[in-house]
């Protein structure tokens, strides 16, 4: 278990935002925190404490009008970590090799594998192939729906797929890919603690799985700790002090 850092990217700024309030519509969000400092200053800031495996995330979809200064904003953070940080956000087989060759360690997928709501293994395969499973991390972000199940959700967690998260999803799944990232979007950047069962359902995965949605305190990493079995990464956004937070990130730094 330990602390996988991140720089979300939102309108050309590095933002921590309320992760149910994202749309694309008039690229709007609800933020929690507004950096005055670029992708590069995180970047080097990982860099320095030697923590790799972090996630650069663009918030805004291709053809946005901030998309490019998102973009502009990535390759300063990836090519000041070059080696040190996965890239999601818009991945598709045109782009994924451009992410790689920017210095992303690995690039994070989720909308383009899913068509009509379900998991099309022809594209995951597609991708898979075209950058070699090492480089790959798949995202599984989720929400909870009224019957208590959850289920993957894609397009900046604005749409619901037909994929249950489950044990059984992320056995079928691990063959495809090198980790998983899982949000819970109905917590994500509310710093009101964790979803347990997601958290649960992460610690039974056969790769590397980061949890992230709700941190807000060392209580809440325990709490992580003990459903994921001590195996799951985590990674801690609004919560931090780096983004205005209380959480030292100097201390999580130090979970190994």
């Amino acid at each position: 278990m330990r602390f996988r850092p991140c720089i979300d990217i939102h309108n050309g700024r590095v933002k921590q935002i309320v992760g149910s309030s994202l749309r694309d519509e008039g690229d709007s969000a609800k933020d929690n925190f507004v950096s005055e400092q670029d992708g590069a200053f995180y970047a080097d800031l990982y860099r320095r404490y030697g923590l790799s495996g972090g996630h650069v995330i663009i918030l805004n979809p291709v053809g946005s009008e901030h998309y490019e200064a998102d973009l502009e904003q990535a390759r300063r953070a990836l090519g000041t970590f070059s080696g040190g940080l996965q890239l999601g956000g818009g991945v598709t087989p045109d782009n994924a090799q451009m992410f790689l060759e920017m210095g992303a360690s690995q690039v994070i997928v989720t909308s383009y594998v899913f068509k009509d709501g379900r998991a099309n293994m022809e594209r995951l395969e597609k991708l898979t192939a075209l950058v070699g499973k090492e480089h790959l991390t798949l995202d599984l972000s989720c929400k909870k729906t009224p019957d208590g199940e959850y289920f993957v959700v894609t397009d900046r967690w604005q749409k619901m797929t037909e994929l249950r998260f489950c044990e059984e999803t992320l056995e079928k799944l691990s063959g495809c890919c090198a980790e998983f990232l899982v949000h819970a979007a109905d917590v994500e950047g509310k710093q009101h603690g964790i979803e347990e069962e997601v958290a649960r359902i992460c610690g039974s995965s056969p790769i590397p799985c980061t949890y992230a949605g709700g941190i807000a305190s060392m209580e809440d990493i325990e709490l992580l700790r003990k459903c994921g079995g001590g195996k799951v990464d985590f990674t801690v956004g609004s919560a931090l002090d780096l983004f205005g937070g209380k959480l030292s990130f100097e201390e999580l730094a130090g979970i190994k």
